[in-house]
Parts: structure tokens; C-alpha cells; sequence
């Protein structure tokens, strides 16, 4: 990630916490990152960017430590499992701007709608990086099954105080173990 994007993020993330997403404008993001409009502008075309952006670093980050011509002892499940946690894990490092934008979409419901299509190409990179086919109408439904675990986990992520994020990481097994048989009765 380049600095100008970096410096968005985590100015973006900042005021989320000082003043509530739903008030910070796009003019407090570009003072506190010490950029102008115009190069704002260049780089996102509204707030909801930013999350993209955020979330984008983030599977980028993910997709670092990958080793797609590596060892696959792994199963596709176990690989899955690990990205996940692996993205709650790198999510952490902004809990509190995280936690401030999510309850900011209680009061603007329609953030989550206009952040659906950017959280599902990534629950698409998750699946395809463990192994998981997601072409078809099976790729969607399992693309589509993965974005509804993501975001019931993110649920209790969002209350986990825990230093190792055993509750996410306990409930993710549980939801994912359930999406498997699901899957499976389905014939996915």
C-alpha cells in the first residue's frame, strides 16, 4: 500500500473513533491526513472507498504470506480456517475504527449494501486461495455462504476482548463446520 493510501486509511479509521463515521466528511479526512482534496479525490471516489481500501490492504497482507506452490497437506477447509482467522487477526490491528464504522451502519444501513460486491470478491480470493472452486451457481452460493459467515463471525469478533481471539476463533470453527455440512447436503 502507498503512503497516501495508508495515511487515508488510518485518518479515516481515526476520526471514525473520535467523531463517529457517520460525521467525518471527506474534507476532515483530507486535513487529517495532511492531503489535499484533489489528491483525495484521485485516490477514492466516496468514504465507502476507504473501506474497500482498508479491506483490499488487508487481503493483500493475507495473500503475502501465501504459498500457493507449497505443501497442501492442509485441507481446503483448514486453509479456509486459517485465512480467515489470519484476516480477523490483521482486522485487530484497526479494532477500534473497525468496531466505530460497523456501529456507525446501525444509522446508515445502506454502508453495508455498498460494501457487499468489495466483501464478496474477497470472500472470493479467500475460497480460491484454499483451494475452494467457486465457479457457477455453486462458486456463488459458496462465495455468497462464505460473506454470510464472514459477517456473523465479524459479529462476535466485535466482542472478543480476548488477547488470542478465542471466541472468534472458536465460533468461526463452529460456523464454517456448519457451512461445510450444509455445503455438503446440498451436493457442493
Amino acid at each position: 500500500m502507498d503512503k497516501k493510501s495508508k495515511k487515508i486509511i488510518d485518518s479515516a479509521l481515526h476520526l471514525a473513533v473520535e467523531q463517529g463515521w457517520e460525521y467525518t466528511s471527506l474534507r476532515d479526512i483530507a486535513e487529517h491526513a495532511g492531503i489535499s482534496a484533489s489528491d483525495l479525490y484521485d485516490a477514492i471516489d466516496d468514504k465507502s472507498d476507504i473501506l474497500t481500501m482498508l479491506g483490499r490492504a488487508i487481503d493483500k497482507k493475507l495473500l503475502d504470506d501465501i504459498d500457493v506452490s507449497g505443501d497442501n497437506s492442509d485441507s481446503e477447509r483448514e486453509r479456509l480456517f486459517d485465512l480467515m482467522m489470519d484476516r480477523y487477526e490483521a482486522l485487530n490491528e484497526h479494532r477500534d475504527g473497525v468496531c466505530a464504522i460497523l456501529e456507525s451502519f446501525k444509522c446508515d444501513p445502506k454502508q453495508v449494501i455498498i460494501s457487499m460486491p468489495h466483501l464478496c470478491r474477497s470472500m472470493s480470493w479467500m475460497l480460491e486461495i484454499s483451494g475452494i472452486e467457486i465457479s457457477g451457481i455453486s462458486g456463488a452460493i459458496k462465495v455468497t455462504g462464505l460473506t454470510g459467515v464472514y459477517i456473523k463471525v465479524l459479529m462476535v469478533w466485535i466482542k472478543d476482548d480476548s488477547e488470542d481471539l478465542s471466541k472468534t476463533m472458536a465460533y468461526l470453527d463452529k460456523t464454517l463446520e456448519r457451512a461445510d455440512r450444509a455445503a455438503k447436503l446440498l451436493g457442493f
